[in-house]
């Protein structure tokens, strides 16, 4: 493509002129806005580990009660978007929060979705909606936009997860907020209960349940159950992925972001291919070797966070020859095939 003309290149009194009637001139922009071939990425690939946030959120738990802080969250931000951003991709908000035994995080309801992977620790619960789920490492429980939620422990060490929002999105529409409200009266029913086997689903005589979102609650119990299972019936199957869905429509757990667990069998290596979305990955068991395309690599041990920008291939490798490592993975996948631009590139 042609070079086009710069800002410069005009005169000053005619760039006075369009700037006094909130006027841009598109063509010295158009390449940034609308590069060829591919994207321009802010989103930089970064790994955040554990080992190194832990002590720190742990001194947040002294430094700041929870009453001062309502979320207790240090956010993993990229450093492609700027740390003031705090953001992990163009769509994607990462934090890890923490509460301490005997706490309450005050119920409220928000816009953006979210989600949280639980990291480490028993005891605590979240209540979405009425709905009281139990929280255990490894568990992902929803908070959709617009339902109330809380968090409470009743345990005696720390409790730790991974939020995941689409929080970046709902900011840049102008459309986040959030409203507080009272503590939650526990409604009877548990979704993970009602739907705990697959190819089976409760089935009202007169129709759905009616709730956008039946399940909140996936244990990580069954999800890895699930890959073993698929790893031991399907032993030519390069990868062992499952999707986190909501059971009753099929479609993604939530609207935005898409959820998955994979299986990396011992010793395995396996290659991820481009695709439009930014990628996030979390080790929940073992550890692996993340490398990308452009020959970045990161060693991610148990509770390990890493970010990937889109249109980037990725290459994992188990970093264990005789036991299996488990990773939770998050993508913007949903938000892509709504907007029409989704693309893998092999």
């Amino acid at each position: 493509m042609e070079a086009l003309g710069r800002l410069e290149d005009l005169p000053q009194d005619y760039r006075d002129e369009l700037t006094a009637q909130n006027l841009v001139p598109l063509w010295p922009s158009l390449r940034a806005l609308l590069p060829p071939g591919k994207p321009a990425r802010r989103t930089q690939a970064t790994a955040w580990a554990y080992q190194a946030i832990r002590p720190l959120l742990m001194r947040a738990g002294e430094l700041t009660p929870i009453e001062k802080a309502e979320r207790r969250v240090l956010v993993l931000a990229n450093p492609g978007h700027g740390l003031d951003k705090m953001q992990a991709s163009a769509a994607m908000y990462l934090g890890m929060q923490l509460l301490m035994p005997g706490e309450w995080a005050p119920s409220h309801r928000h816009t953006p979705n979210a989600v949280r992977m639980v990291v480490e620790g028993e005891g605590a619960w979240t209540t979405v909606d009425g709905e009281k789920c139990p929280m255990s490492r490894g568990d992902l429980i929803l908070t959709p936009t617009g339902l109330w939620h809380e968090h409470g422990h009743d345990g005696t060490e720390p409790v730790v997860w991974l939020d995941v929002l689409d929080l970046p999105l709902v900011y840049y529409t102008e459309t986040s907020y959030v409203v507080g409200g009272d503590r939650q009266a526990v409604q009877p029913g548990r979704g993970d209960r009602a739907y705990a086997r697959g190819g089976v689903a409760p089935r009202p005589v007169f129709g759905r349940s009616g709730r956008a979102y039946p399940m909140l609650r996936y244990p990580w119990a069954d999800a890895r159950a699930a890959l073993v299972s698929l790893a031991e019936d399907r032993p030519d199957q390069e990868a062992v992925q499952i999707e986190y869905i909501n059971p009753e429509t099929g479609s993604p757990a939530e609207n935005i972001l898409g959820f998955y667990a994979l299986m990396l069998r011992p010793g395995q290596t396996l290659r991820l291919p481009a695709r439009s979305p930014a990628l996030v990955f979390h080790t929940i068991e073992g550890g692996a070797t993340l490398l990308t395309d452009d020959g970045q690599a990161f060693h991610l041990a148990a509770a390990d966070t890493a970010c990937v920008p889109g249109y980037t291939g990725v290459t994992l490798t188990n970093a264990s020859a005789t036991e299996p490592a488990f990773l939770f993975l998050a993508d913007e996948s949903p938000l892509h095939r709504k907007l029409g631009v989704y693309e893998e590139r092999g």
